[in-house]
């Protein structure tokens, strides 16, 4: 015995995108019998007018679907090209970071000299100037 989740997952494996159009071939082949076992020309009239109309019902479903793949398609182009877009700003946002960083190096090297030369100019300006000195 079969669960209900077993039952609905192989009727939409059966029925494909869930369209009905295995109803619909089911439905053309018991008209096209019916059609061939049609007693009175009225009643093969009829048969083959359900036929016809069974049939663009299935062309419009098989047109309608391959609008929706390629439609499909072209969002995958358009999602891969997005995807690639970020993938270069996520390079170019890497390339600044590490240009900024070196920036930050070669700022605090300036800051560390800097430093350095103030804390030499207080101690030159402690001692007197070579003028004085050599008085």
């Amino acid at each position: 015995s079969f669960s209900s989740d077993e039952v609905i997952r192989k009727r939409l494996l059966i029925d494909g995108d869930g369209a009905g159009d295995d109803r619909r071939i089911n439905l053309l082949v018991k008209s096209f019998i019916k059609w061939c076992n049609s007693g009175s020309q009225e009643e093969g009239y009829f048969q083959y007018q359900r036929m016809l109309s069974t049939l663009s019902q299935c062309e419009f479903s098989m047109g309608k679907t391959l609008l929706v793949y390629d439609m499909n398609l072209r969002e995958m182009e358009n999602y891969e090209k997005i995807y690639k877009d970020i993938e270069n700003s996520i390079a170019a946002a890497h390339e600044k970071i590490s240009e900024c960083k070196k920036q930050i190096l070669q700022a605090k090297r300036i800051r560390k000299n800097r430093q350095e030369y103030d804390a030499l100019a207080k101690v030159i300006q402690h001692h007197p100037d070579r003028h004085e000195t050599l008085k």
